[in-house]
């Protein structure tokens, strides 16, 4: 798998970052974006002591006109990893005869990061793919975006979290249908909770709760065999497909009374 030049989102923490390190190494040229100055520049830092090239950019990836300078002015690249994305559950009930609820303005913010934000990374990484030459294994090039399993359900304590992730995998695996035939893979990883910061203050039992590293080397395994989706882990993936198989009524009932994702347990995310 050829991936000299890498860019990746959501670099300053989390998954992002952990990508980043696992793919710093001699001859790799990094672009790395993220919002957050000092973890975004401390990230390089420690990709350059592991022999790589790192370039940094602060940016918001809704930021359509930014990230699409951003990313052609990369001149070429073999992979983007778009990993930028926030989460955020539903608000108590505010009174008795009232019911829990979600923020206008976190709905609105969850949709403009996590899809137009991914959008705004991919369809640019795409133009710049399709005019590249093919490489020796006959690709152009591989763009991965980070879904997850809350996109298999409509889950009632997180909507516009699980509906926005939904879009990113119907997208990526739709679109990826057509762009394999010019030689780009285009590919969702629909994982669980990873030990990231973003998920660090939820105050509810975390399934299948899995180490952002084994889950950075798991993604990049995928890429190299050319997965379209990259799934894990796989129980949770395909309880949650069982689930989304029952009628609403019976699958809300089982929701209802779980611990997790119930309202008031997860922090507010940052709108800014």
């Amino acid at each position: 798998m050829k991936h000299d030049t890498v860019l990746i989102t959501g670099a300053s923490s989390g998954l992002g970052r952990s990508l980043a390190l696992t793919l710093a190494r001699p001859g790799r040229r990094l672009f790395l974006g993220g919002r957050n100055s000092d973890r975004l520049t401390d990230t390089a830092r420690q990709c350059i002591s592991r022999g790589a090239a790192a370039e940094i950019r602060l940016c918001d990836v809704t930021d359509r006109l930014g990230m699409e300078e951003w990313v052609h002015n990369t001149g070429h690249l073999d992979m983007v990893l778009a990993c930028a994305g926030i989460t955020g559950g539903t608000r108590s009930a505010p009174a008795p005869d009232d019911a829990p609820y979600e923020p206008d303005a976190q709905i609105r913010r969850m949709f403009e990061t996590n899809v137009q934000g991914v959008l705004n990374t991919v369809l640019p990484a795409l133009q710049i793919m399709r005019r590249q030459p093919r490489a020796d294994d006959g690709m152009r090039g591989r763009i991965c975006a980070i879904s997850s399993v809350a996109g298999i359900v409509s889950y009632p304590g997180t909507p516009s979290y699980s509906a926005s992730k939904a879009a990113v995998d119907r997208f990526m695996v739709a679109t990826g249908g057509n762009m394999k035939q010019a030689g780009i893979l285009m590919t969702s990883v629909v994982c669980g909770f990873l030990n990231t910061p973003m998920v660090a203050r939820n105050h509810f039992p975390m399934p299948g709760l899995t180490d952002v590293d084994n889950a950075s080397r798991r993604i990049l395994r995928g890429l190299r065999r050319n997965e379209r989706r990259i799934v894990f882990p796989r129980w949770l993936v395909a309880g949650s497909r069982f689930m989304d198989l029952l009628p609403i009524r019976l699958a809300e009932a089982y929701y209802n009374h779980q611990p997790t994702g119930a309202a008031g347990s997860m922090p507010v995310p940052d709108l800014s």
